[in-house]
């Protein structure tokens, strides 16, 4: 009974966890993505913890919308200067808003990220 508890329980906490690492991806737009790299460390450090839970798959998600992100930003600002990078750079914008406000609402619904 007590191991079901503490499986709840981390379930909880992981679900608290999940919610907390979107919010500092959304909050991170505007404050030069500080709170954005905080929560893709704490996704990195939760994402074995939530192992073979529904959890795993938005920690998993947080991390590959990070990075994808980062690429398209990447390959798209200097773009930008010979105009083809504009639609790049909108598009990792909406992308990345998209899956962190999809994840999100799964997250708030007790649900996997898919």
């Amino acid at each position: 009974m007590a191991e079901t508890a503490n499986h709840s329980y981390a379930e909880g906490d992981s679900r608290t966890l999940a919610i907390v690492v979107y919010v500092l991806y959304l909050i991170g737009w505007p404050c030069v993505h500080l709170s954005t790299l905080g929560g893709l460390i704490l996704a990195y450090i939760k994402r074995d913890d939530a192992r073979g839970t529904v959890w795993e798959s938005h920690f998993s998600n947080a991390i590959h919308t990070f990075w994808i992100t980062l690429l398209l930003m990447i390959v798209g600002v200097p773009l930008c200067f010979v105009v083809v990078g504009i639609p790049i750079v909108v598009f990792a914008v909406v992308w990345f808003f998209y899956r962190t406000i999809k994840g999100l609402i799964r997250a708030i619904d007790h649900q996997p990220y898919l």
